[in-house]
């Protein structure tokens, strides 16, 4: 299956970056919905995702030049070829997460209630966003064999998409995509509880994609390393206690206290 979407001879869309797109869209219009119902500044939101996704772009990048700098300092100009993959979502997390801390803070609003928001759409945007590794061939797993491939129900063309270098391979995108699907159906239903404190949705967030990255990337054969562990695991272990802690230390005091689902309508202004 070709890469290319759209040639036009004097630019190519590439289906990776499609897919990339169409998770943006998605993400922002479900964190929209939520915006508009808690009566949060239009202006606000739309500013910080701006700016938030820019960022969350070249952190990604980075993070990934990053663990594969020998290469990228022989080939600089392939730093800039965002099309040919090579978006690790750890460092789009990190860029993107800072900057909606301070962006928050320098507007008086507390930084927790809008990662609230936002890690709903994010997951949502990383399930669709994993799509574009399917096109590129990457983020796929070990070899296995067509039959296995099969017997599990994979899908005719995914399977057929994952026969690289002469070997079938385990389609680890497809299997991170639709764990991050059914975590955002999580997060929709954990929304709803009455009694949900500010900080608990975004660590339950931390928790189930760590959980999920975790043990698909134990399965990935291309995957970022630092000496012999993989960055992936590493990093998710530490999302995984952030996650917890986030779960956790919110419950002191009254359950009444510090909900998400309140409105406060004079910290909506700024």
């Amino acid at each position: 299956m070709s890469r290319v979407a759209v040639d036009l001879g004097f630019i190519q869309i590439y289906w990776y970056s499609i897919m990339i797109f169409l998770g943006i869209l998605m993400a922002i219009a479900v964190c929209y919905l939520e915006v508009k119902r808690k009566k949060i500044n239009q202006d606000f939101f739309f500013n910080l995702v701006f700016y938030g996704i820019i960022l969350g772009f070249i952190g990604a990048r980075l993070y990934y030049v990053a663990f594969n700098l020998d290469y990228y300092l022989q080939n600089p100009i392939e730093i800039l070829e965002v099309w040919n993959g090579g978006l690790a979502i750890h460092g789009g997390i990190l860029f993107a997460g800072l900057f909606t801390i301070i962006y928050t803070r320098k507007y008086k609003m507390k930084p927790i209630k809008i990662l609230d928001i936002l890690v709903v759409g994010l997951i949502l945007g990383q399930a669709i966003g994993r799509w574009g590794n399917f096109f590129n061939q990457e983020a796929f797993g070990q070899v296995t064999t067509e039959a296995a491939l099969l017997s599990a129900k994979v899908p005719r063309f995914v399977i057929d998409q994952m026969f690289i270098d002469g070997a079938y391979r385990q389609p680890t995108f497809l299997y991170e995509s639709l764990w991050d699907f059914f975590g955002f159906l999580a997060l929709l239903m954990i929304r709803r509880y009455k009694y949900l404190k500010n900080g608990q949705l975004t660590g339950f967030y931390l928790i189930w994609y760590s959980v999920g990255r975790y043990f698909i990337e134990g399965f990935r054969s291309d995957s970022l390393m630092l000496g012999n562990f993989k960055v992936a695991q590493l990093v998710s272990m530490l999302l995984f206690i952030v996650g917890l802690l986030l779960v956790i230390l919110p419950k002191r005091g009254s359950r009444f206290e510090n909900l998400y689902r309140e409105e406060k309508p004079n910290e909506t202004q700024f």
